[in-house]
């Protein structure tokens, strides 16, 4: 399982240097997220996309949730309460859950595409000011050092945490 590095550096200068060492440090380019103000030249810097930008995975965790359980008890009203003289089973509770599910994460999804990441927003105001925000998803047996490497080459590097687990599909 990943964890979630948030680190906020002064510059792009500073950025590259820091994706080069990680890079070094055998940590992928696509492990690696920069974030920065509208307009800021990020030239070679790996940016932060959809899924580190937007409450995405938080929408569709939430999604299959809500649809799951709201499936479920269609299944089970339906079931009570079968129309037409039909004569329904547990297959059609297995059904009715899997496709609330299936509806829940797809309508929570596209929503939530639109809706800023909640993580961060601790970061606004730094990333507006100038700062680069860099996320760096590691091995959670290598967080220490990787957080070591980063502060011992840039004292300037501004270490804010980790985030406790990444899904595994990003």
């Amino acid at each position: 399982m990943n964890r979630r590095l948030y680190f906020l550096l002064p510059d792009v200068e500073t950025s590259r240097q820091v994706v080069d060492e990680l890079l070094l440090a055998r940590i992928e380019e696509r492990h690696i997220h920069a974030l920065a103000k509208d307009g800021t030249q990020m030239e070679d810097l790996p940016e932060a996309g959809l899924l580190e930008k937007s409450d995405f995975v938080h929408g569709i965790e939430q999604g299959l949730a809500v649809g799951g359980v709201t499936g479920m008890l269609a299944g089970l009203v339906a079931i009570t309460f079968p129309p037409a003289g039909l004569i329904l089973g547990g297959g059609a509770v297995l059904a009715t859950t899997f496709a609330g599910a299936g509806v829940g994460a797809w309508v929570s999804g596209m929503v939530a595409t639109d809706i800023p990441n909640s993580r961060l927003t601790e970061f606004e105001s730094q990333v507006k000011a100038g700062d680069i925000l860099m996320m760096v998803d590691v091995p959670k047996d290598r967080v220490d050092d990787i957080s070591s490497l980063v502060k011992k080459h840039h004292p300037e590097a501004d270490m804010h945490g980790t985030e406790p687990t990444i899904p595994a599909f990003p």
